[in-house]
């Protein structure tokens, strides 16, 4: 198993996954090319065996001009790991994995009703549901820069990815995280 390296370049065996409630929900399953063709979308819980690069990529298929273009996607992924090589000289899966622990978050809020009155409520996240929102922060973040924008896709991701991993505000994923988290703070 340890010829197949995602893209032909990365390998999945040496990365680490240093928060421990993370690694039962992101899948290191090795894989050339990250397109299972929605083999997890039938049974429920079943996308934490997906490859996370690929859960990644189906996330930045948002609505819009990104719509079923899954190929472009890949290939836009692609290119944005080889900027991240290049500019780190680290294995871009590692800069992933460490991206969406820093941007995972740990608590949120949830409503409760007493008798008519609505108060919110400080609540501790899932694992499956703290990756979850990772992934979609990123690509709400990647999606929105990209609009309007002189530079390229894959230079956007490859940014975000970068700040996100060394859990700089300059991400607008870690931004929402904090924001997300300073209002379960206020809640408690």
């Amino acid at each position: 198993m340890n010829d197949i390296k995602l893209f032909n370049k990365w390998s999945m065996e040496e990365i680490e996954i240093t928060d421990i409630g993370l690694q039962q929900y992101i899948s290191l399953r090795p894989i050339i090319i990250p397109h299972s063709s929605g083999r997890a979308a039938a049974q429920r819980f079943k996308k934490a065996e997906m490859n996370i690069v690929e859960r990644f990529i189906n996330k930045l298929m948002r609505k819009g001009r990104n719509t079923g273009k899954k190929i472009m996607v890949i290939n836009a992924v692609e290119a944005a790991f080889d900027i991240i090589h290049a500019k780190t000289n680290k294995n871009p899966v590692q800069v992933l994995i460490d991206a969406i622990q820093n941007v995972a978050p740990r608590e949120e809020t949830t409503r409760v009703t007493f008798g008519g009155i609505a108060q919110h409520q400080s609540v501790d996240i899932a694992p499956l549901r703290r990756v979850d929102l990772a992934l979609r922060y990123l690509a709400q973040a990647i999606n929105s820069k990209a609009f309007n924008n002189v530079k390229t896709f894959p230079e956007i991701i490859a940014d975000e990815l970068l700040a996100a991993a060394a859990n700089d505000t300059k991400s607008a994923a870690i931004r929402k995280k904090q924001e997300l988290e300073r209002i379960a703070l206020s809640a408690r």
